[in-house]
């Protein structure tokens, strides 16, 4: 499973699981996870005077079971000489860059990323940073970038991969600045390669990727709560402290409600401008957020080199989470055992994807059998996700399920409540504990009717769906 990550301004942070690319120990589901941005060499850089302090190869870090997820930080330039980005690491890597590029050539950190990786360590690209000027033109160039970043990072190929044969499991990106249009397309095109998590600063909403979170899937966010109004230190001050508003959005508003949400901190009182806690103060803030939101993923920390220098805060952090206590599972993708759904036994039509477009948002609609992949579900008796055979979409409800919503396909996620069905014994196809079924919208099979919820009734034809 690939990642995609994003922070902004260095607030806040967002994951996005990308396709599957290898298998490692990293559960992106749990709520006892910790992050740490490697790269930039924030003690060095601050207040670390001794060279032998200042930042260690990744792997150094990767020894112990304290972090989970390692952003690398940054690919600080998205366009740069010969029309490819370039990135900084700080002491880490000094070049020389590829021919005809502003590109560093850091293949010899290949085996050290793989080191990590082979833990179970999440290791992912960091794409912006402090720069205020990675701006996308148009669909097509944010597209093509995209294409770039898969080929120089992840799961492509490229002559010019910085870190050689190392495949990084995601993308984080953590835009401070400029323009975010076009970043939709960026990540769609990125999800079409892959299946991540997103940097975001804790003010509601955020000031660049907010309108970016609210039309893409990610997997995780990581929130910022330092050097800002809502900074940990702020905890006990309601009007400042935010993590329950962050928490109702990945409920009610994430186009993926299954969105792990981390508190973001500074490792460090010389890793921030203002919002530092001690360990001892952070603690109980951690387990009462821990305990009070379901959405909770863990801490997202800057950085590591801080941490290692402060006591070893990141591993002062792990022990405070704990073990994981959200019950989280990744949904299957079955593509056996698949059916067409016939309204009240009508074996002439069926349910199906409308356009065959398997994308977030197409409707759910009645059409001639055609016996077409956008015809043939996955369900159950019982309990169950509605699933298109052979693909990651599941039949959805949306966010404010009731009658006369019409039906969409979206992503499946395991236990969202917008996707979790139970298909009866008399043929009915209800939304788990909600009172509505699905329903054949007045009760018409004429081709491109959408089917919608609807109270679920006894002796209602509308509601009666065989196989």
């Amino acid at each position: 499973m690939a990642y995609l990550s994003s922070s902004l301004a260095r607030l806040s942070s967002l994951v996005l699981a990308l396709g599957a690319i290898k298998a490692y120990a990293f559960n992106m589901n749990t709520n006892n996870n910790v992050a740490a941005y490697w790269g930039q060499n924030a003690y060095g850089g601050g207040a670390g005077s001794n060279p032998a302090l200042w930042q260690q190869p990744i792997d150094y870090y990767c020894g112990d079971d304290s972090v989970d997820a390692f952003p690398i930080a940054f690919l600080n330039v998205f366009f740069s000489t010969g029309g490819l980005p370039a990135i900084n690491l700080a002491n880490s890597c000094g070049g020389p860059n590829f021919s005809g590029t502003n590109l560093l050539n850091c293949q010899f950190l290949a085996q050290n990323i793989e080191n990590c990786q082979a833990k179970g360590k999440l290791v992912t690209i960091s794409l912006g940073g402090d720069s205020r000027s990675n701006n996308f033109s148009s669909d097509q160039q944010a597209q093509q970038f995209a294409d770039t970043i898969w080929n120089l990072f992840l799961g492509g190929s490229s002559g010019t991969r910085p870190f050689g044969n190392a495949v990084l499991d995601g993308v984080d990106l953590d835009i401070e600045g400029g323009s975010t249009a076009h970043y939709v397309a960026f990540v769609n095109q990125l999800r079409s390669h892959m299946n991540g998590a997103s940097k975001q600063q804790c003010p509601f909403p955020d000031a660049y990727l907010g309108s970016v979170i609210d039309q893409v899937g990610f997997d995780a966010l990581y929130v910022q709560f330092y050097n800002n109004n809502c900074a940990v230190s702020n905890y006990y001050s309601p009007g400042d402290w935010d993590f329950g508003t962050w928490d109702n959005w990945a409920k009610t508003q994430s186009p993926n409600r299954n969105i792990k949400i981390y508190m973001g901190v500074a490792a460090s009182s010389t890793a921030a401008h203002q919002g530092y806690v001690d360990i001892g103060t952070l603690t109980p803030i951690i387990q009462q957020t821990k305990s009070q939101y379901s959405s909770f993923g863990g801490v997202m920390m800057w950085d590591i080199s801080e941490a290692y220098n402060n006591n070893r805060f990141d591993s002062a952090v792990k022990s405070v989470l704990g073990g994981n206590t959200s019950g989280g599972s990744s949904p299957s993708n079955p593509s056996s055992g698949s059916h067409q759904i016939h309204p009240n036994g009508n074996t002439g039509k069926c349910l199906d994807v409308q356009g065959a477009v398997f994308a977030n948002g197409t409707p759910v609609q009645i059409y001639d059998c055609n016996g077409t992949g956008a015809q043939n579900w996955v369900i159950q008796s019982g309990s169950t996700a509605v699933q298109v055979a052979g693909t990651n979409y599941c039949l959805d409800a949306g966010s404010t399920p009731g009658n006369g919503v019409q039906m969409k396909i979206w992503e499946c996620y395991s236990g969202l409540a917008a996707q979790t069905w139970y298909y009866t014994g008399d043929q009915r196809i209800a939304l788990e504990n909600q009172g509505l079924c699905l329903d054949l919208t007045n009760g018409s099979t004429n081709d491109g009717n959408i089917v919608q919820t609807w109270a679920c009734t006894d002796g209602n034809t509308n509601q009666i769906w065989t196989e």
